[in-house]
């Protein structure tokens, strides 16, 4: 494993750490156990993506939330850049939530 390989790696966990303290404002729960984060991509460069979706087309925070992952992410001083990319497709459901948030919200 090349030291590149798992400082990217590292990255990644860093920057899901940090995305962990994103709540949705609706839901108590933090953004990445609501299965709203479908993919992070760090290249060799440090440079990141963020593929997530909202819980609706029409989330009162459709313009916020985005921002706010990317502010977060750009706060990791490894971090070169990042951008959230939002996509519905696949739409996120109740099926997307980690067993950890369905238990917070007494789904389980």
């Amino acid at each position: 494993m090349s030291t590149t390989e798992i400082d990217t790696n590292a990255l990644g966990e860093k920057i899901v750490r940090v995305i962990k303290t994103i709540f949705d404002p609706e839901i108590p729960v933090d953004i990445y156990e609501l299965g709203l984060i479908y993919d992070v991509f760090v290249n060799e460069d440090f440079d990141v993506k963020v593929l997530m979706t909202l819980t609706t087309p029409n989330c009162p925070v459709a313009e916020t939330l985005p921002m706010e992952v990317e502010e977060k992410i750009r706060s990791i001083d490894e971090v070169k850049s990042a951008e959230v990319e939002i996509t519905f497709d696949p739409p996120w459901t109740q099926e997307l939530m980690s067993e950890e948030a369905k238990l917070e919200l007494g789904m389980l």
